[in-house]
């Protein structure tokens, strides 16, 4: 049976995840010390945590092909992820043999050098030679709902803990008696979403006239529920119809010609560097037909042309449709997406009438932040 068939048999589901090569980046390898069973009726244990990046690797051969232009395309980069040490990750164990429940939803942190916690258990004394099957997500909730057999968990985020950079760990098998150490190496189960802008402009006489002003993505998904399947390390979303207006940008920098002067967009500036951008996370949407858009306000300043002066011109609005744009209509989670915005006066000029509009966009790849 499918995974996508044994989660729909489960809750009725028809949203598909689609998960590919991992790619590692270390979080927090730092020497953690060894704990000792101190406490009776429980274990402390520290963590040794990577985080993940699903994603395919992509040839420097197809990247070159990709950046050159023409009809947008879609990739996704690998970027190092981070966790916050000061936001706790959620931690649940099943003996399954004995279709137990031993650590339910326990709220493990940080003491800036190492996560540690103390696992107590009525089962404990009982499960000294048995295994347990866990898992983790980041950031930590309340409340989660436990599925049929326990066999999976549902995590409901909110915008606020969408914005955190939710992550879900492997499934780990460890048997009670070598608890010391838990390896959990987590993935991201979001989208990481980011623009870049330049002056696409060919004719040198509208060159370096464009101020942006402002840019605004609409109808972001940004609050749903997560049901990881423990038994298979994989998981889907379940959105819950929440959805917000993102501000990207909002303040006066002038955009830079051609694409060897494209900038990250920033919350006030333009960025040379990915790091320093504005970037946001949603939660994996299908794209529909009139739905999701950005807003791109700017303005133009006034130039000569042929002889004629024209007036500078504020507050031009300018809209892009993402539908069609990413394949199948469906953002992938765990990927990270960058959308290259070329804004083109020669497009749109007219000796009586100046009708702002974007150019096509495509999206490139970044291996890691060290591309840039």
């Amino acid at each position: 049976m499918s995974f996508i068939m044994h989660l729909f048999n489960k809750f009725a589901l028809l949203f598909a995840a689609v998960l590919s090569m991992a790619v590692f980046s270390c979080v927090k390898l730092q020497d953690v010390p060894e704990l000792d069973n101190i406490r009776s009726g429980g274990t402390n244990v520290g963590f040794d945590i990577k985080v993940t990046r699903e994603g395919e690797e992509i040839s420097a051969e197809r990247r070159a092909i990709m950046t050159k232009g023409g009809s947008p395309s879609y990739e996704s980069n690998v970027a190092l992820a981070t966790m916050d040490a000061d936001i706790p990750f959620g931690l649940i164990g099943i003996d399954y043999e004995h279709h137990a429940l031993v650590v339910d939803n326990a709220s493990v942190n940080s003491d800036g050098s190492y996560y540690g916690a103390f696992l107590n258990s009525m089962y404990w004394d009982d499960l000294r030679s048995q295994t347990i099957s866990f898992s983790a997500y980041y950031p930590y909730v309340h409340t989660v709902q436990y599925g049929d057999e326990l066999e999976s968990y549902s995590i409901p985020y909110t915008v606020e803990e969408t914005q955190a950079g939710p992550l879900v760990s492997k499934t780990v098998e460890m048997a009670v008696a070598q608890l010391n150490m838990i390896p959990l190496e987590f993935q991201h189960i979001t989208n990481d979403i980011g623009y870049c802008v330049c002056d696409a402009t060919p004719d040198k006489a509208l060159q370096g006239l464009v101020h942006l002003r402002k840019l605004t993505a609409y109808n972001v998904a940004s609050a749903g529920v997560f049901i990881n399947d423990v038994t298979l390390s994989q998981g889907i979303w379940h959105r819950q119809g929440y959805y917000r207006n993102v501000v990207v940008f909002e303040g006066d920098a002038k955009v830079g010609v051609g694409s060897e002067n494209e900038k990250f967009v920033g919350f006030d500036t333009l960025e040379d560097h990915m790091v320093n951008s504005h970037r946001y996370y949603s939660i994996p949407d299908e794209i529909r037909i009139g739905k999701q858009f950005v807003e791109v306000v700017f303005d133009v300043e006034g130039f000569e042309h042929n002889g004629f002066y024209y007036q500078p011109l504020t507050e031009q609005v300018a809209r892009y449709m993402l539908y069609g744009l990413i394949p199948d209509n469906q953002f992938v989670y765990g990927r990270q997406y960058t959308f290259h915005i070329g804004i083109d006066l020669s497009r749109i000029y007219s000796a009586i009438t100046f009708a702002p509009s974007v150019s096509d966009w495509e999206t490139k790849i970044y291996e890691n932040n060290d591309d840039f």
